[in-house]
């Protein structure tokens, strides 16, 4: 049999029990969560589907005593947090960091830029969602504009000219379309035009090691890269030097970018070994610190 009761769990500075408005609540750290305590076999277990997190003090601690009062639950329960704890801190920063730069947005248009592997696509979906903002994959936008094909076929079908052709359309039409992350292809920034219509929002160019991009590749294989793919010889290699010459004709037009995100810095300051480290959550958090300072600058 199992027995449910609510509590509503306070991260405070301190670590013990209080109650607030009636309601037993637990206090350590620096946030609030609506969770639904379950005994099971003896146990306590907690349910985080529901959970919400509010504005409060960022400083962590481990432990955390849980009091209710159901009489089918235990009366106090410890609880190890870890990195449980950080993930929802992290998220809650950030979202108020977003809250904060949404304001001098004024819903213009967010353009991810960087090269293939550089992590446009999933640091975009982190960062739409905290601004609530739409998210776009301009290449995924140029394929359901031609009809379905991949950009591997669109590119063997019809060639490089007529995807860049069709590009620069897709990204003329979702310059005009507010409050959207977009990420881009990582040839868009080779036409100027291009930058003429990613520059009515704002431009964050996602600046990645080259030995980095490589291994993620590689690691994933490159049917789906027209410009790296070759059909013989090691993965890694083929990704390098394909990255290496595109970089040489790139560097330059990457540098119009508003800001730059470099994750070999951004790694460096939070004190992580390796770059695969970082989440996707630290990126979104610093591309939003730089659109601040950029904004703040004009």
């Amino acid at each position: 049999m199992e027995a449910m009761c609510g509590s509503t769990l306070q991260f405070s500075p301190w670590t013990g029990c209080d109650r607030i408005g009636g309601k037993p609540r637990a206090a350590v750290g620096g946030m609030v969560l609506n969770l639904s305590v379950r005994k099971k076999s003896g146990m306590n277990w907690i349910d985080l589907s529901k959970s919400a997190c509010t504005r409060t003090s960022p400083r962590q601690r481990k432990f955390l005593v849980l009091s209710h009062g159901c009489k089918d639950c235990l009366e106090s329960s410890t609880i190890e947090l870890g990195n449980l704890y950080a993930s929802f801190d992290k998220n809650c920063l950030l979202k108020r960091k977003a809250r904060e730069v949404a304001s001098c947005l004024n819903g213009r248009c967010i353009f991810l830029v960087g090269m293939m592997g550089s992590g446009k696509t999933t640091v975009g979906k982190v960062l739409a969602e905290a601004l609530g903002y739409s998210f776009v994959d301009s290449d995924c936008y140029v394929e359901q504009a031609i009809g379905g094909e991949s950009v591997a076929q669109i590119f063997n079908h019809y060639g490089e000219k007529f995807f860049r052709d069709n590009e620069s359309e897709a990204l003329q039409e979702l310059s005009l379309m507010p409050q959207q992350v977009v990420a881009t292809g990582g040839g868009a920034v080779v036409r100027p035009i291009n930058w003429h219509y990613m520059k009515q929002g704002v431009t964050v160019y996602l600046d990645v090691p080259l030995d980095t991009l490589a291994r993620r590749i590689a690691a994933v294989g490159t049917y789906s890269r027209p410009l790296l793919h070759f059909d013989s010889g090691d993965a890694y290699t083929a990704a390098f030097v394909g990255l290496f010459t595109l970089s040489k004709k790139r560097s330059d037009a990457y540098a119009n970018a508003d800001a730059r995100v470099s994750l070999y810095h951004l790694a460096a300051n939070l004190g992580l070994e390796d770059m695969c480290d970082l989440t996707p959550i630290a990126i979104a958090m610093e591309v939003l610190v730089q659109i601040e300072k950029h904004l703040i600058g004009k």
